[in-house]
């Protein structure tokens, strides 16, 4: 299935404003958070919604300003969509642990995943398509 220009960029702005509207969310989340949290600060929270704005929202709007030649297939998105995510529970998990008090060595797991998650999205990407 082949999508035209038009198509390829009115998903990119689509997509662009759902990050848009995760990272405002993110970041409406860590301030009422550290609002309640009796002067504890974790930079995890407070950053938090960096990761869907840089990973969503700005290649989002780079397709749609430089257009998109070759949109990413299903698997490659879904991947890249999962490793954002995944960034951005792993720094809210993290920063509501450093508020609390405590750490857990499982954190380092979620970077980890949004790694490979990330990195597999962009080698699918990049490799050559076959043709059925």
């Amino acid at each position: 299935m082949t999508l035209s220009t038009s198509a390829i960029e009115k998903k990119a702005t689509r997509l662009a404003l759902i990050y848009l509207l995760i990272s405002v969310l993110c970041a409406l989340f860590g301030c009422i958070y550290e609002h309640f949290s009796h002067g504890v600060y974790s930079y995890h929270m407070i950053y938090a919604f960096a990761y869907p704005l840089v990973g969503g929202t700005l290649p989002a709007l780079w397709a749609v300003v430089f257009g998109c030649k070759r949109p990413p297939a299903a698997l490659p998105r879904l991947l890249y969509h999962c490793g954002i995510a995944t960034f951005t529970v792993g720094s809210i998990i993290t920063a509501v642990l450093e508020i609390y008090g405590t750490s857990s060595p499982l954190t380092t797991c979620y970077w980890a995943v949004a790694m490979l998650l990330t990195l597999s999205s962009v080698v699918l990407h990049l490799s050559p398509r076959r043709r059925s």
